[in-house]
C-alpha cells in the first residue's frame, strides 16, 4: 500500500503543481524530485470511487490536489472524503521538529513518503511549553505561567483556547495528557499537578486535573501526598487510564529513580490509592518516555549503568501488561552510537506502531516500528542551529482532516 501511496501522490502532485501551488507545506527532500506521468481520470471515474482513490493520498498531497479543479476541490471538502480518509490504512503518525528558539516554526517528517515539510504550529510560541496529542489534536500548555491551554489540528490549523485550570501556576511540576475518543471526537486532558509540601522535601502534594470537551469543565479529581516521591513532566491516558511516571526524592526504593502510578479515570480511584498502584520500571533509568500505541502503555527509556545510573549504556522499549514490563527492543549499538551514546535524556513520542526518538543535541530522528521490529534513520531534517548551545526538540501526531478541537 505505501508504493501505491507513493504513486498517487507523485501522479497526481504533479498534475496539482501545473495549476497552483500550496504554500501551507513547503516540501523539502533530499530524494530528488521524481517524475511521473499525471493519469486524468476525471472522464472514467465516478465521484465515489474518485473519492476512496484520493482518500490514500498523503495529506500534503490532498491540499495540493484541492487546487486541480472544482469537482476535485468539492470532493476533497465533502463529509464522505473525510470519513474515507480517516479510515485508510496509508496514513502514518508525523513528527514535528522543532528548535529551542522562540520561534515556533519547524518541519514535519511523513514517514510514508521519507519527505519534510515547513509547517508553522499555530498558539505555541516557544519549544519548552508542555505538549501532548491524541488521535489529530495538539494540546499545548505553557511551561512557565501554566494558564495558557490550548487544543488545536495542526494540519487544519484549527485552534481553541481552553480556560485556565484551576491552580495550576502554582505547581513546582506539571504532565500533560489529551485522549481523544474516536467515534465522538470529544477528548480529555488530564494535568498531574505537584507541588512541595512547606518545609519537607520528601513530600509532595500530588493532585489530578480532569478537563471534559462535552462539560467543557475542570474538575480536580484527586489529590494526595507522596512520601519520598514526587511527580513529573510525564503522562499519557491509555484506554481511560492515566499513567504518569513519578521521581524518587530520596526517600524511595535504593535502586529505583523512577516509578509508575496508575488511575483509572473513569471509575475516579479513591484517595490514598495512588501510591498502591506504584510499578516498578524495569531497569535503572536515565530517562523515560511514555507513550499511547493503539492504547497500549510502551515505554522508551535510557539504561543507566548498575553502579552509575545516571550515566546511559543505552535505550530501551517496554511494553505493560498488567503490572508487568515485557522488552519489545533494544536500540542497535550501531544506531546508539549514532545516536549520541552521551545523551542521557532525550525526546521520544508514538503513536499507531510507530516511534521516534530524538537526540537533543542534533536534528537526529531515528525510527521504530513495532510491528516490523525494524530501525531506520529518517531523512535528514531541514532544521538547523542558529546559535551553539541551541537544542532541537519535537513530538508526534496523527495527521488528520476531520478531527477538530
Amino acid at each position: 500500500m505505501e508504493g501505491e501511496t507513493s504513486w498517487f501522490s507523485h501522479s497526481f502532485d504533479n498534475m496539482a503543481r501545473r495549476t497552483t501551488e500550496y504554500d501551507s507545506f513547503s516540501e523539502l527532500s533530499d530524494e530528488g524530485n521524481r517524475e511521473a506521468n499525471a493519469v486524468s481520470v476525471d472522464l472514467i471515474l465516478p465521484d465515489d470511487l474518485l473519492e476512496r482513490i484520493l482518500a490514500y493520498l498523503p495529506v500534503a498531497s490532498i491540499f495540493r490536489a484541492r487546487s486541480v479543479c472544482k469537482r476535485w476541490y468539492e470532493i476533497l471538502n465533502s463529509r464522505r472524503f473525510m470519513w474515507n480518509f480517516s479510515h485508510v490504512l496509508s496514513q502514518k503518525p508525523w513528527y514535528f521538529m522543532f528548535t529551542s528558539s522562540n520561534d515556533p516554526t519547524g518541519y514535519a517528517y511523513d514517514p510514508i513518503l521519507r519527505k519534510w515539510y515547513g509547517i508553522e504550529l499555530p498558539c505555541i510560541e516557544t519549544s519548552n511549553w508542555f505538549i501532548a496529542s491524541s488521535c489529530g489534536l495538539v494540546c499545548f500548555m505553557d511551561n512557565d505561567s501554566r494558564t495558557e491551554l490550548y487544543v488545536c489540528n495542526p494540519i487544519t490549523k484549527t485552534c481553541r483556547k481552553l480556560q485556565e485550570p484551576p491552580g495550576l501556576k502554582f505547581s513546582d511540576y506539571s504532565a500533560l495528557a489529551v485522549s481523544v475518543n474516536r467515534k465522538s471526537h470529544g477528548y480529555t486532558i488530564s494535568i498531574v499537578k505537584s507541588k512541595q509540601v512547606a518545609g519537607n522535601f520528601f513530600e509532595w502534594d500530588v493532585s489530578v486535573h480532569i478537563y471534559d470537551s462535552e462539560t467543557m469543565m475542570w474538575m480536580t479529581s484527586l489529590t494526595e501526598v507522596l512520601t519520598g516521591w514526587r511527580g513529573g513532566d510525564e503522562s499519557v491516558i491509555c484506554d481511560g487510564v492515566l499513567y504518569f511516571l513519578i521521581y524518587s526524592t530520596g526517600g524511595g526504593l535504593p535502586d529505583n529513580r523512577h516509578g509508575l502510578i496508575t488511575y483509572n479515570l473513569s471509575s475516579r480511584s479513591p484517595h490514598g490509592l495512588l501510591i498502591r498502584s506504584f510499578i516498578h520500571v524495569p531497569s535503572p533509568l536515565t530517562c523515560g518516555r511514555l507513550m499511547n500505541l493503539k492504547e497500549r502503555l510502551v515505554m522508551v527509556g535510557g539504561i543507566g549503568k548498575q553502579d552509575r545510573p545516571d550515566i546511559i549504556k543505552g535505550i530501551g522499549i517496554w511494553l505493560l501488561k498488567g503490572k508487568d514490563w515485557q522488552e519489545v527492543a533494544r536500540m542497535p549499538h550501531k544506531f546508539f552510537q549514532g545516536f549520541g551514546e552521551f545523551d542521557d535524556v532525550f525526546a521520544s513520542s508514538g503513536t499507531d506502531d510507530l516511534i521516534y526518538i530524538q537526540s537533543y543535541g542534533a536534528p537526529t530522528l531515528l525510527v521504530f516500528d513495532m510491528n516490523l521490529r525494524h530501525w531506520r534513520w529518517s531523512q535528514k531534517c531541514p532544521v538547523t542551529k542558529r546559535f551553539p548551545l541551541q537544542l532541537f526538540t519535537g513530538f508526534c501526531f496523527e495527521p488528520r482532516l476531520e478531527i477538530s478541537p
